[in-house]
């Protein structure tokens, strides 16, 4: 196994694990999984997860093809110095501590009320609804609207989100194949806690400390591109 494909792994594995403890994404599959079954909870999350990995790295991967290897370094190594800076200060933030907690429940309570309500209106079909998933092929439960709904909260949750750039500025920077198996395995382990554990693990979990712990890896992450040299 090469040193580039490594440090890309290490890097990517430890990044994805700090940037997505105790995120919106992260709180969102654990008040799901209390709700619906933990089965397509964890694999509609997985899925949005695993599909946003991948578009990152190759995103990232594909950035020094349209600007110079020079350019690019230089970009990803502000990025990794600002992400760094915006980690510590949300961590030193003192309104931060379960604050995400309280929004993404918040907001899944209102979802969950508005559903409820319209499924005690459809009651007397309870039944063959019942029935039918019985009778409905495997495959086709995991596009059920459980799994949708886990998918989407957790794709559009990710769009745009720190762990996606930093993600995107890793892989223009290091081994992509590294990158994307670091990424995947770090979001599998984190959703699969989120999962299991439920809110008590989330409520547990010192957002604080995950800040402050994330924004130094991003000051470390940066200064070593910034020491290092730049591949022709």
């Amino acid at each position: 196994m090469s040193l580039p494909l490594v440090q890309g792994f290490t890097k990517s594995l430890a990044m994805t694990v700090l940037s997505e403890i105790g995120d919106k994404t992260f709180f969102a599959a654990a008040i799901l999984a209390m709700r619906h079954p933990r089965r397509l909870v964890l694999s509609g999350c997985l899925a949005a997860l695993i599909v946003m990995t991948v578009f990152s790295v190759v995103v990232g991967w594909a950035a020094p093809n349209l600007l110079s290897r020079k350019w690019t370094h230089h970009i990803t190594t502000l990025l990794f110095f600002g992400f760094g800076l915006w980690s510590l200060w949300d961590g030193f933030k003192e309104d931060g501590e379960a604050e995400e907690l309280a929004e993404v429940e918040a907001k899944l309570d209102a979802d969950w009320k508005t559903n409820t309500s319209s499924a005690k209106g459809n009651s007397k079909f309870k039944d063959d609804d019942d029935l039918k998933k019985h009778r409905r092929p495997f495959l086709m439960q995991f596009f059920s609207p459980i799994f949708l709904k886990a998918f989407s909260i957790t794709f559009f949750g990710e769009w745009g989100d720190k762990s996606q750039l930093a993600t995107i500025g890793l892989a223009a920077d290091e081994n992509p194949i590294g990158v994307v198996l670091g990424g995947i395995i770090g979001q599998a382990l984190c959703t699969t806690a989120a999962v299991l554990g439920g809110k008590s693990l989330a409520s547990q979990i010192s957002e604080k400390f995950v800040a402050l712990s994330g924004g130094v890896l991003f000051i470390v992450f940066g200064l070593q591109s910034l020491l290092s040299t730049v591949e022709s």
